[in-house]
């Protein structure tokens, strides 16, 4: 499906902003601060704890989408003596300003990530901390968790290290710039490096069996005339900051492994039925999987804009459920997972990378830290680790539906007066059970809805008279309701 963004009839941004307004409201998603917490980060803000060790000559970057002010991470690339590199990765260190206890530490636990609405983000901390004095923004000096990774010239790890530090960033940039310089041939050694580490850690999760699912994915997004909806698939420049990323998520739960205290992010192994049913869709979409082809492999070789590859990588995406955290503490009698490892990465992983958004990174680091110096893990955060857990599974589910509930609002509002008219579109999925309805994919606008097949009322199990919806192929499909109301898009195919 499209890489590129797909400009449609712009949806009215005053009546939606109305309505996203009324949607914060219903799902009780507290925008404004109480003072006690202003107050606090005001004075955090002033009097941060700042690290002995000063790493400011540093000449770190960051990436970032253009205009982010939250920003969680830097690096720095250079080649190894004798062979190979070294990775500097500086995070943010929220706990420098964040009090045990205090105002902000109890609003970040009530909010837990930050949320993202097409007119307001909704942030896990005051602004003036995330998108001042605690986020790596470029000629500030800022307290940060300074990683140092050694890796080898094929890019495996073979020294990792933190230290608190105090650190710059020399300079701000956005992942299309990245990929310009890079693609042009105009890439400073910086970034020439980044693509360079980034290739060979993607090569190294080829190795050991991981995959990233390359699937579009939907944005809204405010213009001068409105919203609009496009697809977006993650470029070149995307991957290779993620791998930075997912090499220092991995480093951190090596170590805390070791330490057999720690906060991992967990996926389980699918189970084998997952991956026949995978192979009935494969075979159903004409998507070619031999027998001795690993399905990671497979995922790689697929071209996602090619509508039956994209049908079947979005069938990929149900391997992907069950995700969590893991906390541990086996001096406490909390014990580590037995399967320690993130399946879709096939390693252990620990989110740590982003504390300005996400509230378990914060105690992640924290271990990290104390670790890594030898010292004990802090009281504050060891007590806290069995609670983390049940905190971030309540808010990915809200993150999730504030983020689909967005979406089908300004679907709604796109397609609201269009009933009857007929659109292009790929079937995405097929209930198995009712292969008479399930999922569509519109090539413009960039909309996804349910879609019942001709002649099936909504809903309506297989039973002989109705037909079947053909995933995987593209169709023709009549819009039947666009209700901004209930946030309702529905199809049928013609």
């Amino acid at each position: 499906m499209p890489r590129r963004k797909l400009r449609v009839k712009a949806a009215d941004s005053a009546r939606i902003n109305t309505e996203l307004t009324e949607l914060r409201t219903r799902l009780e998603i507290h925008t404004e601060w109480p003072q006690e917490v202003l107050a606090e980060a005001e004075e955090a803000a002033e009097r941060p704890r700042l690290p002995e060790y000063d790493a400011t000559d540093l000449p770190l970057f960051t990436v970032d989408p253009p205009g982010s002010r939250d920003l969680d991470q830097a690096m720095h690339l250079s080649h190894r003596a004798g062979g190979g590199y070294r990775v500097h990765y500086a995070i943010a260190d929220v706990a420098a300003f964040v009090r045990p206890g205090g105002a902000i530490d109890a609003e970040a636990r009530r909010r837990v990530e930050t949320l993202y609405f097409p007119d307001h983000r909704v942030p896990l901390h005051p602004a003036r901390l995330s998108e001042d004095a605690a986020s790596l923004l470029p000629g500030e000096p800022r307290p940060a968790l300074l990683w140092q990774l050694d890796l080898d010239t094929d890019g495996a790890v073979v020294l990792a290290d933190l230290r608190r530090a105090l650190v710059r960033s020399h300079r701000r940039l956005d992942y299309a710039a990245v990929e310009r310089a890079v693609a042009l041939g105009g890439a400073d050694e910086q970034l020439a490096l980044l693509a360079t580490v980034g290739g060979l850690r993607e090569e190294r999760e080829r190795a050991r069996g991981g995959i990233s699912l390359p699937v579009p994915e939907q944005e809204v997004e405010e213009t001068l005339h409105g919203y609009v909806l496009g697809y977006r698939a993650p470029g070149p420049a995307d991957g290779w900051n993620a791998q930075i990323s997912l090499l220092t998520g991995m480093a951190a739960a090596d170590l805390m492994l070791d330490a057999g205290v720690g906060l991992l992010r967990t996926l389980p192994a699918a189970p084998p039925g997952a991956y026949e049913r995978l192979r009935r869709i494969a075979a159903a979409l004409d998507v070619e999987w031999p027998q001795a082809l690993p399905y990671p492999e497979l995922i790689r070789s697929l071209d996602p804009d090619v509508p039956l590859n994209a049908a079947f990588l979005n069938a990929c995406t149900g391997l992907l459920r069950g995700a969590g955290y893991h906390a541990f503490d086996e001096s406490r009698g909390l014990p580590a997972p037995a399967e320690p490892a993130h399946a879709a990465l096939a390693a252990p992983y620990a989110h740590c990378t982003a504390p300005l958004r996400r509230l378990g990174d914060r105690f992640a680091q924290e271990v990290c830290a104390a670790v890594a110096a030898g010292e004990d893990v802090p009281d504050w955060a060891r007590e806290a680790l069995p609670t983390v857990p049940a905190l971030m599974a309540s808010g990915d589910r809200r993150a999730g539906e504030v983020e689909r509930a967005c979406v089908d609002l300004v679907e709604a509002e796109l397609l609201a007066g269009r009933e009857g008219e007929d659109f292009s579109a790929v079937v995405i999925d097929v209930d198995e059970k009712r292969p008479a309805s399930g999922t569509v994919q519109l090539r413009d606008p960039a909309v996804r809805a349910r879609c019942d097949a001709a002649g099936a009322a909504p809903g309506a199990a297989a039973d002989g008279t109705a037909g079947r919806l053909p995933l995987g192929r593209v169709i023709d499909v009549r819009l039947t309701t666009a209700d901004p109301a209930t946030r309702t898009v529905r199809f049928a195919a013609v």
